[in-house]
């Protein structure tokens, strides 16, 4: 982390002593952190500093969002976010995969070296680590292509409630790409997707119920209110991770 100033170093010794005898919540140090980056509230920075200077993980991860911000110290943030990771904050381990995989000013993208923080947040059963991480197997992106192993870390991040990774399940699975066809599974996967509002999958289901399968006899209403549907949540901007 570069060198405080004078005066910076001196607030946060002091805010140190202060805060040794209370150690705050995590509840408490999300609310300080959102206060310090969508407020720009120098006191809250200066207690995320005292407290990551405690070796608070919660306080690392958040100081690190912060920082994310600032392009002069994204490098810092991902020495936070490390820590944070290491100290056992699962939620700083998907972000330190977010940065190496994506890249940033002062920060190359690194996506192999993304990969281990993405495994790690996923076996604590972080939602879209395991989508992330689901992707980057599929693709073979800085890690070896295995569809087998993308299909059960999609499987992981759907189980999860992520619904982006239900619609890529049905997909894998109405096409046999590394598990065994099963075109019941696939729609059961892509009705789960629509389920959760996730666009394409209301959009390819809207296609579906039109045309009618051997799965679903035709339906024009239905069809009409899903794509409706779709239409709503994109002007919404849903379409995300």
């Amino acid at each position: 982390m570069r060198t405080l100033t004078a005066a910076l170093l001196s607030s946060v010794l002091l805010f140190g002593c202060q805060m040794q005898q209370e150690k705050p919540t995590s509840a408490q140090i999300e609310v300080t952190g959102m206060k310090a980056k969508q407020e720009a509230d120098a006191h809250a920075e200066r207690k995320l500093i005292a407290w990551s200077e405690q070796n608070l993980p919660v306080a690392q991860r958040e100081l690190a969002i912060l920082y994310q911000s600032r392009p002069e110290q994204r490098a810092d943030a991902l020495k936070l976010f490390e820590q944070a990771a290491r100290g056992g904050d699962v939620e700083a381990a998907f972000q330190l995969g977010e940065m190496l995989r994506i890249g940033v000013l002062g920060v190359p993208a690194a996506p192999a070296a993304a990969a281990p923080w993405y495994a790690l947040a996923a076996q604590h059963q972080h939602a879209r680590a395991a989508l992330a991480l689901g992707l980057m197997v599929r693709n073979g992106n800085g890690v070896p292509r295995d569809t087998a192993r993308a299909a059960r870390l999609l499987t992981q991040a759907a189980e999860l409630g992520n619904a982006h990774a239900m619609f890529l399940l049905s997909n894998i699975y109405r096409e046999g790409d590394g598990v065994a066809q099963d075109t019941v599974k696939a729609r059961s996967w892509l009705e789960e997707a629509a389920e959760h509002e996730y666009p394409p999958a209301l959009q390819e289901l809207a296609m579906t119920v039109q045309l009618g399968d051997a799965l679903s006899a035709r339906d024009e209403r239905r069809a009409g209110e899903l794509m409706k549907e779709a239409s709503e949540h994109r002007r919404n901007n849903w379409n995300r991770f």
